[in-house]
């Protein structure tokens, strides 16, 4: 991504400091110590890096510098025509570049669109067991927001599946990773802390909002971890930035005030007994067939092998990063024998020939989900597992819930809203009315899971 600086208006006020700051025969340290702002804050300005300075560094400046009623008011003018207008790119920066098509998720990504693109939410937070598919649907949604000429910044954490091209100007990058930074608790830089110290001040907004002053910008944070933010810094950078759309995608949300909480399920899969048109276009059938054609490009599809194609969506939820291990299969074994296989155990499948996460890894993930559940939440988890189905689809309600666990509905709701936002129970929309269903891949991981104390 390219951002081109429009210095015509952003650095207005940085001259017009410099300009007043020779007039009087005044170096940096000497304004700095007339302005209590830090050298570096000074130099920032008047050499453009820094074109946002906060009312009350202009103040202080101001009255450092001696400024009479109309040099004041050009400077306080040119500081808001930088606050409002930010980086001014000539070019809104780009969100990194998928490698793969994304079939079946063209209603969460027009819901999130208008969410987003019309202002409507500023904080959402896109929760789903890993392998669902949040990345793709982040990078979906800021591809379009993009088209619409909103610039976009991404921020990928270190755990986050990297399943695309990344881009970045690398000085925006800097700016973007030292704000998360800052989110988290820690200063940006190392340079921005020690200014900090020398004006005297518990924190400072990072140099991303100097960026992005008040125009539209989405900020995509992709595998945010577990931990939440700082609330004051989250508050204070969405205050400064009043056009910044923030998109997380992550496995739990921050439960923060005004978080937006879009919970992410797997794919769709067909029901027992539909059409062959309907197995077809159901989209988990569609994703795995997506992928077993790039293994076996050879491969057709006739009445049978659809639906073998749809029991084993059924068998695995719907899970994208369970139907792209599974396809990657047959490069040894045929349809039939893959299907006979995921029947004596599917979670040991995942560990497949390309490489990933493997089966350990997702009892592993699993088990540290279950770990942070509440102990009412673990205790129905449980005993939802080891309540036999009625076949892979059992589903139940919250009076199945409330006369499992023999307590009342508002805490039976709190603990299956838990199990909802974890992942490991998804809602049955297509039989109408408030049913759920425990993902099988979890019902299969959950029995190996070790004893706790």
């Amino acid at each position: 991504m390219n951002a081109h600086v429009n210095t015509d208006t952003t650095s207005r006020v940085g001259a017009l400091i410099r300009a007043h700051r020779l007039r009087i025969g005044l170096t940096q340290r000497e304004l700095a110590d007339l302005s209590t702002i830090s050298v570096r804050a000074i130099r920032d300005l008047e050499h453009g890096k820094a074109r946002r300075p906060r009312p009350d560094t202009v103040r202080l400046m101001a009255d450092a510098l001696r400024l009479g009623p109309r040099a004041r008011a050009a400077l306080e003018a040119a500081a808001q025509q930088g606050r409002a207008g930010g980086q001014g790119w000539a070019l809104p920066p780009a969100p990194p570049t998928a490698l793969h098509a994304m079939p079946g998720r063209d209603a969460e990504t027009a819901v999130l669109e208008r969410e987003l693109g019309a202002g409507g939410e500023r904080l959402v937070n896109l929760v789903g067991l890993g392998g669902v598919g949040k990345t793709r649907v982040a990078l979906e949604v800021a591809e379009r927001l993009h088209r619409a000429g909103v610039p976009v910044l991404w921020h990928a954490f270190p755990d986050a599946t990297a399943d695309y091209l990344a881009c970045g100007e690398a000085e925006l990058t800097e700016r973007v990773t030292g704000a998360v930074a800052w989110l988290y608790g820690g200063a940006a830089t190392a340079a921005e802390a020690a200014d900090a110290a020398d004006a005297g001040a518990a924190g400072t907004l990072p140099g991303l909002s100097e960026v992005i002053g008040e125009q539209r910008v989405l900020l995509v944070l992709d595998g945010a971890p577990a931990a939440t933010p700082r609330f004051d810094r989250l508050t204070a950078l969405l205050r400064a930035c009043p056009g910044l759309r923030l998109l997380v995608t992550s496995e739990q949300p921050w439960e923060t005030p005004g978080e937006r909480i879009f919970l992410l399920p797997p794919l769709e899969v067909p029901a027992r007994g539909a059409a062959p048109e309907a197995v077809a276009a159901a989209p988990a059938v569609r994703v795995f067939l997506a992928h077993v054609r790039r293994v076996r490009p050879e491969f057709t599809v006739g009445p049978a092998e659809l639906e073998r194609a749809a029991a084993l969506c059924r068998r695995l939820d719907g899970h994208p990063g369970a139907l792209a291990a599974a396809a990657s299969w047959l490069v040894v074994c045929d349809l039939a024998t893959l299907c006979h296989s995921l029947d004596a155990d599917p979670v040991a499948l995942l560990d497949h020939l390309g490489g990933g996460a493997g089966a350990d890894g997702f009892r592993a993930a699993l088990h540290r989900r279950t770990d942070r559940l509440s102990p009412g939440a673990r205790e129905l988890m449980d005993a939802l597992c080891a309540t036999e189905p009625e076949g892979d689809e059992a589903e139940f309600g919250l009076t199945e819930v409330a006369a499992l666990t023999g307590r009342g509905l508002p805490e039976s709701g709190r603990m299956l809203r838990e199990l909802l936002i974890g992942g490991m129970v998804r809602a049955a929309h297509e039989s109408g009315g408030a049913r759920f269903r425990v993902l099988g891949l979890v019902r299969a991981a959950a029995p190996r899971a070790p004893q706790r104390a």
